[in-house]
């Protein structure tokens, strides 16, 4: 047997040689709700908001702001009357707030109030958690500072709005301990200034914001390559926090885990997600922040201190995106409703739904996260309690292992209390040297956090050093 399979052996049979919790496991493979969002949510609505959006005309940032059938003005005012009437339908369960900004820019020449469109619905029992979803409203042709002619935005970015939306009519249905935020942003093209809006308000107002799931380009399934597949969703996710200070990333370079920022975790997590919940539908991680320079409204989060991640359609299609509509030698270009698949969209807009009900059911993650065993065979790994949390999974993967390979049920009551109030878990002869460990926070009816990995890069919680700009 080689080294690494002995060892790898030798981890999986001190398993065997744990205490018997005082809790059972709970049960977590499937849960009847996830299943039943995912499947509320509706294809013909996606094309019916898809549908108006795009009869804007163009949503360009700079465009129309007063009149009621063109331009971003109308687009805006639209998106709040349709929030406005699911909170009616929910008994006003959602607060509806448009937070701005004015900005210039090099693509905004002149100063321009830049508004997001946002419903809320406030968590019952821990509202200072927030669970983020966005996509934005504005639109482009080739020109980026061409205002008036007609871009449609259908995929780029209509499909994330139109997302973003039906996500809130199914889950104001449902209430839940955390926040459920659900942001159509403006400005993304000229600047990701859409998204700096809404990354600043939840600074200013002490969000604790756990994830911020950003759909950007999300609606179509024929790539420029001509590969057609209603099966696959790339998810973009940073490996470094943006907000490590130069000593944080020396002590990482040297100890590992440059792929287990939050953002990474989170990542994962949804993958789990997407094979119990929604049916034809694969998640393919990308460990990048975004395309290749490239960007979206998921950056200002993550500059701001929060996990973001972003999705985006399997294989985009370079003729419809950024083009002035026309017709060239048979081919169409330009952003046109035609280019959206709906099904499809409505699969990628039920893994989000799904995603943000189980992190909003879940206990938040586990703060304090550390790891110690340096000079012996065991290793043990520390954590905050959490409130609402029955127990805790540690777990554990080979450092070259992309996703988590292996975890240990641990009851509240059976994990060791040290004096600082930390609870603590010892894997025997599980070597530090050896592994990447982690934990996740377990609710009594089974929902689990994201894993946190030990350390600054991992710890979902906001924390800014003061050397770097606050917003």
């Amino acid at each position: 047997m080689s080294v690494k399979l002995a060892g790898l052996a030798m981890a999986l049979a001190a398993t065997s040689a744990f205490a018997t919790p005082t809790v059972q496991v709970p049960a977590a493979d499937f849960h009847p709700e996830l299943r039943a969002i995912a499947q509320a949510v509706s294809p013909a609505e996606l094309k019916d908001t898809l549908t108006t959006l795009v009869g804007f005309g163009t949503r360009h940032t700079l465009s129309e702001t007063r009149s009621n059938t063109r331009g971003i003005g109308a687009a805006r005012r639209w998106v709040k009357a349709r929030f406005e009437r699911i909170a009616k339908d929910c008994g006003g369960c959602l607060e509806i707030i448009t937070p701005a900004q004015v900005v210039t820019g090099p693509r905004i020449p002149r100063p321009s109030r830049v508004e997001d469109v946002v419903a809320i619905l406030r968590g019952t029992s821990d509202p200072q958690r927030v669970i983020v979803i966005t996509g934005h409203l504005d639109s482009r042709v080739t020109d980026i500072m061409n205002a008036t002619s007609d871009a449609p935005g259908a995929d780029d970015d209509g499909s994330g709005a139109a997302a973003v939306i039906e996500a809130a009519r199914v889950l104001s249905k449902y209430r839940f301990p955390a926040t459920l935020v659900f942001g159509v942003d403006s400005g993304e093209e000229q600047g990701l200034y859409g998204g700096k809006v809404l990354a600043d308000y939840a600074v200013a107002h002490g969000w604790q914001v756990e994830a911020d799931l950003n759909n950007d380009i999300v609606g179509g399934i024929k790539g420029e390559d001509g590969v057609i597949d209603n099966t696959t969703i790339r998810l973009f996710a940073q490996g470094l926090k943006s907000t490590l200070t130069p000593q944080q990333l020396r002590a990482l370079n040297y100890t590992g885990g440059e792929i287990d920022s939050p953002s990474r975790n989170l990542a994962r997590f949804i993958g789990t997600l997407a094979p119990r919940y929604v049916d034809h539908l694969h998640v393919r991680l990308i460990y990048r922040t975004d395309r290749y320079e490239r960007g979206g409204d998921q950056v200002e989060f993550l500059d701001a201190g929060y996990p973001a991640v972003r999705f985006t359609e399997r294989s985009e299609n370079y003729t419809h995106e950024h083009q002035d509509v026309r017709m060239v030698d048979g081919v169409q270009y330009g952003d046109v409703l035609a280019g959206v698949d709906f099904p499809y969209l409505a699969k990628v807009t039920a893994l989000n739904a799904v995603a943000m009900a189980a992190l909003a059911r879940a206990p938040a993650p586990p703060e304090g996260v550390a790891i110690g065993g340096a000079v012996t065979v065991n290793t043990t790994v520390r954590w905050k309690p959490v409130p609402g949390a029955v127990g805790y999974r540690v777990w554990w993967r080979d450092t070259t292992a992309p996703e988590w390979q292996h975890s240990r049920w641990v009851a509240a009551d059976a994990a060791t209390r040290g004096k600082d109030g930390t609870l603590g878990f010892t894997l025997p002869r599980v070597n530090i040297d050896d592994w990447f460990f982690g934990v996740s926070a377990v609710s009594a009816d089974g929902y689990a956090s994201p894993v946190v990995f030990p350390g600054p890069n991992g710890d979902f919680a906001r924390r800014v050093p003061a050397t770097l700009p606050i917003p």
